[in-house]
């Protein structure tokens, strides 16, 4: 698990934007959209004790553990391009996806 440079100074931005500095990124999936599950990022004031906490680029990311098996060699990047900006997950266990890319299956 991990969170490349440029997605971790966006996400510290928006941290002492928030007035949560020091606070980890939570990461993990729900169930929606047409190919099953969907990323939810979020902040995370510190990890829960059925964690596992990987820590990338100074950030820490907080998976629940029972998703570590399909999130596990994930990247959370940021990117800013013509179709908007925002983060980006790219994920090696992924199999299929919608064609809007909002969702995912393995």
């Amino acid at each position: 698990m991990s969170i490349t440079a440029r997605a971790a100074k966006k996400y510290l931005d928006i941290l002492q934007e928030d007035g949560k500095p020091g606070w980890g990124i939570r990461f993990e999936e729900r169930m929606a959209g047409c190919s099953g599950f969907e990323y939810v990022l979020d902040f995370s004031e510190k990890a829960e004790e059925n964690d596992e906490v990987f820590v990338s680029n100074g950030i820490e990311i907080h998976v629940e553990k029972n998703m570590v098996p399909r999130l596990l060699g994930s990247e959370i990047d940021y990117v800013d391009g013509l179709q908007g900006a925002g983060f980006k997950i790219s994920n090696p266990n992924v199999r299929s996806s919608c064609g809007c890319g909002s969702s995912h299956n393995y």
